[in-house]
């Protein structure tokens, strides 16, 4: 896999990653509620936050947002889910200064994941960032606690 910043020629191929990702992961959202989320994606992947598209074999399959020591995003093609990119992108993610990220309470494969590859929950919020009802579980890498 290669990690290279998000141009914008990536961004309706990754669009449609996210939306593949978010349909095989986020069972707790409906059509209608992805649809009416998709827009704000586009507009994130159209942004000039810190954004990189994974790449496998040549083809943009996945995206990794960054904001400070924040992991924003990651999404990866299900298809390509268990072959190893989502645990490259947290290691290019924790080198790069990321130790806290959140991720949907709805979403247990995801928190798997996470818990799997060290960071442990912190909080549990209401709510997510835009204010809807999909709470969120606040996790942070181990380290964070004992260097401040």
């Amino acid at each position: 896999m290669i990690i290279r910043r998000l141009a914008p020629a990536d961004r309706a191929p990754l669009l449609g990653v996210w939306r593949r990702a978010v349909e095989a992961t986020h069972h707790f959202l409906s059509p209608s509620e992805i649809d009416q989320i998709e827009p704000e994606v586009r507009d994130y992947l159209a942004s000039a936050m810190p954004l990189w598209t994974l790449d496998h074999e040549g083809t943009p399959t996945g995206f990794l947002g960054l904001a400070e020591n924040e992991i924003a995003a990651l999404f990866i093609d299900p298809a390509l889910h268990g072959q190893g990119l989502g645990r490259q992108a947290i290691d290019y993610a924790l080198q790069n200064g990321a130790r806290t990220l959140k991720v949907n309470e709805g979403n247990p494969a995801a928190l798997g994941f996470y818990e799997h590859m060290g960071f442990r929950p912190i909080k549990r919020q209401a709510c997510d960032d835009a204010g809807r009802p999909y709470p969120l579980i606040i996790m942070e890498w181990p380290d964070t606690a004992e260097t401040e």
